[in-house]
């Protein structure tokens, strides 16, 4: 009896430190509601910053950033490629529900972006940078006929400021514009978006030493490859200082202390078995969080996170509504409880890619998948094509290792990953195990139960999202 009695004081304490804590959380913004600034890198996976541990990297700006803040290790994307992944980001809701699987679509107007209801609540928004990919497409002019007959390109009237460039001078100087027009009294929002990691690599003098950087297991190490990646490490490097560039400017404005700053990656890079993929590399993309007075420095997460989260987590900030359709979560309570878990298992959709017609995978190719932190089961709806390269397939690095697997000189563990003429139908991963996904243990006695378990999670979402794909449980 003893013994229970402690227990339920316990409970009660934790569930009164949970209340209390919400509700200075709730007074603080209520108070003064902080500022926003959401920078997002492009094609960037997770691991390639100093603060996620890879120890070829110099990234001390970002590392900061976390070292006064929150690092979540298991965030993902809803889509390994960006339009599919940034309507999810600007939503709260999966590609699926919004309609969003392909790269001509805009967003529809119907679509609420959380832009718009911070607005609403007082705040002055604003977009810059690289293109946000949410207005369609204006590289087809059959495209631009139809976006402009029937007035499809709609962010011009969901956000204050709307400036596009690519080049790394003129997204500062839009930044410090759009800082110049905030009114007087009035809390921010600005989009920051950066072309960095994205290919083609030119960040020549940041590039660090190709024969001295650490290659990921799960790529075969070849000098071209090297090079390659040495070269991805150099546009995070040029990367870091832009960022640094801004959080100096923030502070010399003296908007720093009430200024939620967010850090994220749009999708996996552009590398092998990344970005256009649904392994971890493809999914998996660093999220750093920081306001002084609102987040535990120095903290680490493990909480399983879906870029379906970060519109309601800026709404929670804000102290705005968070729609009921949004299907994310807000990830406030992370900011001071160590303990938060986040999803039980999560989801992401791989959609058609780019403008091409579908000569190969890497132009269209279908597939979903389902995991925990254990467990991932990925659904290849195309299974008899192979693997083909999102944005790489021109790269003498994957030139070479395509002549070594026509001669049979390549690693036989790379070639089945690589060059296998199908893929399997259905992956199955243990995430703890085996986080480089090597081993699919897809058709294992041994893991019939769970791939049942899996199968059926993802088949209720589906039908319940109305998914187009044949459904992973057949009659």
């Amino acid at each position: 009896m003893k013994t229970n009695n402690v227990l339920i004081l316990l409970l009660s304490g934790t569930l009164l430190t949970l209340v209390l804590s919400g509700s200075v959380f709730a007074q603080k913004i209520k108070k003064q509601p902080p500022n926003i600034v959401f920078i997002l890198s492009d094609d960037h996976s997770a691991p390639f910053l100093g603060c996620y541990g890879y120890p070829d990297i110099k990234t001390p700006n970002i590392d900061k950033l976390a070292q006064e803040g929150i690092l979540y290790r298991k965030a993902y994307t809803t889509a390994p490629q960006c339009v599919l992944s940034r309507a999810g980001l600007m939503s709260g809701r999966n590609t699926l529900a919004i309609q969003m699987t392909r790269f001509s679509a805009p967003l529809d107007a119907d679509v609420v972006s959380y832009p718009e209801l911070l607005r609403k609540t007082g705040y002055y928004t604003g977009i810059l940078g690289r293109n946000f990919h949410l207005d369609g497409n204006r590289r087809v002019p059959e495209t631009v006929a139809v976006l402009e007959k029937y007035d499809l390109e709609t962010f011009k009237n969901r956000v204050d400021y709307l400036k596009i460039t690519a080049n790394r001078d003129s997204i500062f100087n839009q930044y410090t514009e759009f800082l110049d027009q905030v009114p007087k009294g009035k809390p921010f929002f600005v989009q920051v978006g950066y072309s960095d990691p994205h290919r083609i690599f030119n960040a020549k003098s940041f590039e660090p030493d190709p024969s001295k950087i650490k290659i990921p297991s799960l790529w075969p190490d070849t000098k071209l490859l090297r090079e390659d990646f040495a070269a991805y490490l150099g546009e995070i490097q040029r990367l870091d200082s832009d960022v640094g560039r801004v959080l100096d400017d923030l502070k010399k404005r003296g908007l720093d202390k009430n200024t939620l700053v967010v850090f994220m990656g749009d999708n996996g890079g552009a590398l092998l078995r990344g970005k256009g993929t649904l392994y971890n590399q493809g999914l998996n993309v660093p999220l750093i969080m920081r306001h002084p007075d609102l987040i535990k420095a120095g903290q680490t997460s493990d909480a399983l996170i879906t870029g379906e989260d970060i519109a309601p987590t800026l709404l929670s900030v804000s102290g705005t509504q968070i729609p009921k359709n949004m299907t994310g979560i807000a990830l406030t309570p992370s900011f001071q409880q160590p303990s938060f878990e986040g999803h039980d298992h999560i989801f992401a959709v791989r959609g058609a890619h780019g403008q091409n017609l579908p000569h190969n995978t890497a132009d269209f190719d279908l597939g979903r998948t389902v995991f925990s932190k254990k467990y991932k089961l990925i659904y290849n709806a195309m299974w008899q094509l192979p693997y083909h390269p999102v944005d790489f397939d021109a790269q003498p690095f994957w030139l070479e290792l395509r002549q070594k697997h026509i001669e049979g000189k390549l690693d036989e563990k790379f070639d089945k990953l690589l060059f296998a003429d199908r893929r399997k139908m259905f992956e199955l991963y243990d995430e703890e195990n085996d986080p480089e996904e090597f081993k699919n243990l897809s058709g294992d006695p041994k893991f019939e139960e769970l791939e049942h378990q899996l199968k059926t999670q993802l088949q209720e979402w589906m039908i319940l999202n109305r998914d187009y794909l044949p459904l992973p449980i057949a009659p």
